[in-house]
């Protein structure tokens, strides 16, 4: 061996001959240093660690560094896509710590050095690398284990990943009652000379929870290093995240807030386990009511006022949101679930955010509905009401609300969850319901298909690198059958019927996906057959994977959609478009959407002012604007009727955006952003929404509806509104302005 030590010896540790290091006057006991020519009595599976150590990195592999002496265990032995575990025989614990070097990459739950006792995973340690590029050195870690003194252990390297970075490397295992966090790497001759300080150290340390307790703050301090922070219930791993931890808490930007409420049980021992952490390191005091603390500003003081927050587009209390999932009516409440990271602003750590409401403008969050595990995060699907009980799955004559979610694992599966009361949701003992069909299938949406008495699945595929629909049947929601395929759609598929002019006797199809470009057609329970080409749904920019809601009891297709507005500096990131209600109408090209604004936001209004009436309309003279101020807040609903008559361009100026209509091309540019918006009967009638992140433009009577993030912000100072005509004459019929009230309040 190639150490400082002043002698070695072998002595026996239960089954485990272990190597014992005399260093400092202190004896170490070396569970595997991997500088042999073969394994010893470890024991291998799978063939990613070949027949023996590796002598530093392998074939295509990045150049190693780091390790200890002339061998380590390197598991890219045949690459990344290679898997296998490696596991030491028993052995007794009897020091205060183990040691070790760890590198490659970071996989939680896939890539792991574990320290096992009776079958279960007491301590757990991961690489770093999780992004391209990257670098194999060994960075130095430890497990603190004076609490397992006597009990038998193994110590086992797993490997189950495949892609890049699917492989870990690791070295110099060592039992020590040395505090490793003071460790210095002794001289390797020839390799390490001087001696040199650990660049990093692993630790896993734990944390018990009160169990009087709901739910527990998480210190959040946006860019710092990610800590695999484990949930667990004794020995069983119950949900694991990838956290920005705030490793000083007075340096936090934001506190996240951990619901534990689902997990806990009688005898539960809920502990909290974290990698890379400082000794000293404790969480926030445990706190009692988590949706409570969802209330409001980053440090759970305030309601919803931060300077950014929209204040009647939905946004969650904490963290990231983007796809709207699971849209459905239930109980006298829209539930709308979403994707949601509820420890960082930045996407990842996928869960099931759910809030409802019972007018579509305001919302209360419950807190996370679906929690990542063993299977992989929770991403986008569907919800439906099961009236029938087809599933078996409805209780006390209830029917069960179901979710459809796709477990992002190794493989994408889709599952589902169910419940009766719309407040807790048990995962299906039985998912996956639907097997991978090519990497990267998502995205379920089910609905019911009356006039052939089944459920349909429409689910995202990538097929030979085509986008593809492929669409499943069901009697039940747990048996699927292949039915067909269609080409050129983009994830998070809707599938959805639409009467022409309102007019029940006349319907068509609508297959839409995360653009919200859509085709409209004809559906037989089996096979969506296009009538048209792929037509552009809206017209703006920022606004994704919209879904449209179940079981509406007044029959309305409600519709809502991600929109990307960006919130730098808030606890909080992202928002949902407004409600819209979806119709099918007759126009010179054959029928088309029409996207508006829900009737239920004009419980919003304060007051009114009509600043051009329609029976005293304005004459535009060419550059000279018609003002009106209106108060701070940047709260506005606004509504406009003009003829362009002679004008080349009509122009509105609102919260700091200019709305221009380009008469000769029919179009409106805003922010750089054109959009085809004919005239009907000569005229152009707007409607415009204005929040503090952005404004949502809906034209040429639902024909044009343009959503624009941008940040407006909470000036305190009154603005105004103008409207003018350039190049020519315009006559404005109608220019009424609402003062909107927060949904917050």
């Amino acid at each position: 061996m190639h150490r400082a030590i002043l002698s070695t010896i072998l002595i026996g540790l239960s089954s485990l001959p272990v190597r014992a290091e005399i260093w400092n006057g202190e004896r170490d006991l070396v569970v595997g240093d991997f500088e042999g020519e073969s394994y010893d009595l470890w024991t291998s599976t799978g063939d990613a660690f070949g027949d023996e150590p590796a002598r530093g990195n392998l074939a295509t592999q990045m150049p190693i560094t780091g390790f200890q002496g002339k061998r380590l265990a390197n598991s890219f032995h045949g690459g990344d896509d290679s898997t296998g575990t490696l596991a030491s025989p028993a052995f007794t614990l009897s020091r205060t710590y183990i040691s070790f070097l760890i590198g490659g990459g970071r996989r939680p739950g896939k890539l792991e050095l574990q320290l096992v006792i009776d079958g279960q995973v007491v301590r757990r340690a991961f690489g770093s690398q999780d992004k391209p590029g990257g670098t194999e050195a060994l960075e130095q870690g430890y497990w603190s284990i004076g609490d397992l003194e006597g009990r038998t252990a193994t110590v086992r390297i797993i490997d189950q990943a495949k892609g890049g970075w699917g492989h870990l490397n690791v070295d110099h295992i060592v039992a020590t009652d040395k505090d490793p966090s003071g460790i210095t790497l002794a001289p390797v001759p020839g390799l390490n000379d001087p001696p040199r300080q650990p660049t990093c150290l692993v630790h896993d340390i734990a944390q018990s929870l009160d169990p009087r307790g709901s739910g527990i703050f998480i210190p959040i301090r946006n860019g710092a290093p990610k800590r695999v922070l484990t949930l667990m219930d004794g020995d069983s791993v119950l949900m694991r995240n990838e956290v920005e931890l705030a490793d000083d808490l007075a340096k936090a930007d934001w506190d996240a807030v951990m619901n534990i409420a689902p997990f806990k049980k009688v005898g539960a021992a809920l502990s909290i386990h974290l990698d890379r952490m400082k000794p000293s390191f404790m969480m926030r005091t445990p706190i009692f009511d988590p949706a409570r603390a969802n209330a409001g500003s980053g440090t759970g003081r305030g309601g919803y006022d931060e300077p950014l927050r929209a204040q009647y587009h939905f946004s969650s209390a904490r963290g990231w949101l983007n796809d709207p999932n699971g849209c459905v009516f239930h109980n006298g409440e829209y539930h709308l679930f979403y994707q949601h990271n509820p420890y960082g602003i930045t996407w990842g750590n996928m869960h099931w955010g759910h809030a409802v409401s019972t007018d579509l403008v305001h919302w209360r969050e419950l807190g996370d509905a679906l929690f990542p595990d063993e299977s992989g995060m929770m991403y986008s699907g569907s919800a439906v009401v099961d009236w029938k009980n087809t599933s078996g799955l409805g209780r006390d004559g209830k029917p069960p609300l179901i979710l459809f979610y796709t477990a992002a694992g190794d493989e994408y599966t889709q599952c589902m969850a169910w419940s009766t009361d719309g407040r807790t949701f048990t995962k299906y003992a039985e998912n996956p319901i639907l097997r991978q069909v090519t990497h990267g299938n998502r995205d379920p949406k089910v609905i019911w298909h009356e006039p052939t008495k089944q459920w349909v699945m429409a689910v995202y595929v990538e097929l030979k690198g085509v986008h593809t629909i492929h669409f499943y049947t069901s009697p039940d929601l747990k048996t699927w059958t292949y039915a067909s395929k269609t080409d050129g759609f983009f994830e998070c598929p809707d599938l959805f019927e639409l009467p022409v002019d309102g007019d029940p006797a006349k319907k068509k199809w609508i297959l839409t996906a995360a653009s919200s470009e859509y085709q409209i057609g004809g559906f037989d329970g089996k096979t969506f057959t296009p009538e048209t080409p792929k037509l552009p749904g809206h017209r703006g920019k920022g606004f994704y994977a919209a879904q449209s809601f179940s079981d509406v009891p007044d029959g309305r297709r409600i519709f809502i959609g991600w929109w990307q507005t960006e919130t730098k500096g808030m606890p909080f990131n992202q928002s949902m478009s407004l409600p819209l209600e979806l119709g099918l109408v007759t126009t010179a090209d054959g029928p088309r959407l029409t996207f508006t604004p829900v009737k239920e936001l004009e419980k919003l209004r304060g007051e009114r002012r009509d600043v051009i009436r329609p029976d005293q309309p304005y004459g535009a003279r060419p550059r000279v604007p018609l003002v009106t101020r209106v108060e701070a807040g940047g709260l506005h609903e606004v509504r406009v009727e003009f003829e362009p008559t002679t004008a080349g361009n009509v122009i509105l100026r609102i919260g700091g955006s200019t709305i221009t209509y380009d008469v000769k091309a029919r179009q409106f540019i805003v922010h750089g952003q054109r959009a085809n918006a004919p005239l009907i009967a000569g005229r152009q009638r707007l409607t415009i929404y204005c929040d503090r992140t952005g404004i949502e433009i809906f034209a040429s009577d639902g024909q044009c509806y343009m959503p624009v993030p941008v940040n407006i912000g909470s000036d305190p100072q009154p603005s105004e509104i103008s409207v003018e005509s350039d190049g020519g004459d315009a006559i404005f019929h109608a220019l009424q302005v609402h003062e909107l009230r927060s949904a917050w309040r």
